[in-house]
């Protein structure tokens, strides 16, 4: 999934990326509140992590305008500020959650994946549609109870679909979902992981809408 990281700090910002990709998140990663604003409002992120000191414009103040726009992407704050009021403040705001510096990085990644989780409707932290399951802290999918290997982009985008289940993702939409800044796209990329998840997980689980998109169907389509 993809991920707004919003830190001026370079050590702290370049430790996170780094962390959070190896963890299977792909990351965006801004240097100040007009950058992170800017992004927000132009991108779909899965969700974003948005430290309160940023130059130009604080993140408080950021957030508050996202909230403003109606933008409804799921924001976890990361800050210095332990003061209750401040933790208050960020919550009244528009904050989903709330994580003080230092952070641990497995809790970062488990609190953006239930952030996601919950934006979406998915009250589990395992996903399933049919006879798949799709374990994101894992990183592991199950058919019929066996594993299944995917490639790293099969997996990004299973997830996203899984995640909107019964919903049309255009290639566009899919696309600007699976790659962060920087990552070559191939033209028939989409197509390409669709051939070869259907061919690993069964014909019936992705169907295309041709000249629409894609939709995962939760239960198998009639015979």
């Amino acid at each position: 999934m993809r991920i707004l990281l919003a830190e001026d700090d370079p050590l702290l910002g370049d430790g996170l990326r780094a962390g959070l990709r190896q963890l299977g998140f792909q990351v965006d990663w801004v240097r100040n509140g007009e950058a992170a604003e800017r992004e927000l409002r132009a991108e779909p992120y899965a969700a974003a992590v948005l430290d309160l000191g940023l130059p130009s414009k604080d993140g408080m103040a950021v957030l508050a305008a996202v909230r403003r726009s109606g933008i409804a992407v799921p924001v976890l704050v990361l800050t210095a500020r332990d003061a209750v009021a401040d933790r208050v403040r960020g919550l009244d705001v528009g904050a989903d959650d709330y994580v003080v510096k230092p952070v641990d990085l497995e809790e970062l990644a488990a609190r953006l994946r239930a952030l996601v989780r919950r934006a979406h409707g998915q009250p589990q932290e395992r996903l399933a549609a049919q006879d798949v399951e799709l374990d994101p802290a894992a990183r592991r999918v199950l058919k019929r109870g066996e594993p299944v290997v995917l490639s790293t982009r099969e997996f990004d985008l299973l997830h996203v679909l899984m995640l909107n289940a019964g919903r049309v993702l255009s290639r566009e939409q899919l696309e600007r979902q699976l790659y962060s800044w920087g990552r070559e796209v191939e033209s028939n990329a989409v197509e390409v992981h669709v051939h070869h998840l259907r061919r690993k997980l069964g014909a019936g689980l992705i169907q295309t809408l041709r000249g629409v998109g894609y939709t995962l169907l939760r239960e198998a389509p009639p015979a």
